[in-house]
């Protein structure tokens, strides 16, 4: 999708399988809130994390992507039974008097990006003000309780997916994912109850905090791609991640290229709205995408 060889694409995301690509690509890629894709046919993940979603070049083919996938599906039981909007219905229409909320502190205290990345979202959040949105703070429980509530259901939810093959086929697994699904085995009920616990405590605090605003920006990925030799063999406790909030929450969220960090690498910020609000979410990506020249250019292609 980067290169310009298809036009879009779908993905799974249960903590950030379809943003955090689409970050380090330099693409758009969308979350929609939970139950708006049917996950029936798709390989479980974690069962209340997993969404469903498109990614494309810009958050315009991303809302016509979403408007085929949408709807209701009586073959998954998570499904949302309610009508599918027009998702590009608010495009060019402009985000003058919107209210969009910053959570400076997930990418400027809990997990500090890289200087790319945070000039980027410096110079997005100018953008916002001279498109005519109203700019606020917003103040949520540390980015480290987010992962750790989402991982630990994640952990268990994928453990008991593949119950069966672990105990028989655990072999066939690849290292990476033979190493999570052994670490379901150390996840209790009584962890696991906590977890959801705490999952309703947070949604409810997401929930408030956005009252009265339309949606909240941060980033999708702490600095630019690495090398693939650079990247943590084991990565999942490394550090929070930007995206794992907003999948325990359940709302959806979409990433979008903001810039250019190190090596002229792609940097990206996320907007989340609140549930079955992707008309605004893509409202606002695609008037950002409209007045930034980030959309004009490809990556340059080098043969072998």
């Amino acid at each position: 999708m980067a290169a310009g060889l298809i036009l879009g694409g779908i993905g799974t995301d249960t903590g950030g399988s379809i943003r955090g690509p689409a970050a380090l690509c330099g693409i758009a890629g969308i979350k929609p809130t939970y139950g708006v894709v049917s996950r029936a046919g798709v390989a479980p993940a974690a069962f209340g994390l997993d969404h469903i979603g498109p990614m494309a070049w810009t958050a315009e083919d991303c809302a016509l992507m979403l408007q085929v996938l949408a709807g209701h599906d009586p073959r998954d039981p998570a499904s949302a039974s309610r009508p599918v909007p027009n998702y590009t219905a608010g495009l060019g229409s402009g985000i003058k008097g919107l209210k969009i909320g910053v959570i400076h502190h997930f990418h400027e205290t809990d997990h500090k990006v890289s200087e790319g990345t945070q000039r980027a979202i410096t110079a997005a959040i100018t953008t916002f003000r001279n498109l005519g949105a109203e700019i606020r703070e917003v103040q949520l429980s540390p980015l480290q309780d987010w992962h750790a509530c989402g991982s630990l259901i994640s952990i268990a939810e994928r453990a008991a997916a593949y119950e069966e093959w672990a105990r028989t086929r655990l072999g066939d697994f690849s290292e990476r994912l033979r190493s999570r699904l052994m670490l379901g085995a150390f996840v209790t009920g009584v962890d696991y109850v906590q977890a959801v616990r705490r999952r309703r405590e947070l949604r409810a605090e997401l929930q408030a905090a956005m009252h009265g605003l339309d949606v909240v920006l941060t980033a999708t990925q702490p600095t630019e791609a690495a090398r693939i030799d650079a990247v943590p063999k084991w990565d999942l406790f490394a550090a929070p991640n930007f995206t794992m909030p907003f999948n325990v929450a359940g709302y959806p969220a979409i990433s979008i290229c903001s810039g250019f960090g190190d090596g002229g690498l792609p940097v990206a910020i996320q907007l989340v709205a609140k549930p079955f609000q992707e008309p605004t979410l893509f409202r606002v990506a695609d008037a950002f995408e409209k007045a930034t020249p980030f959309r004009d250019s490809r990556p340059t292609l080098v043969g072998t």
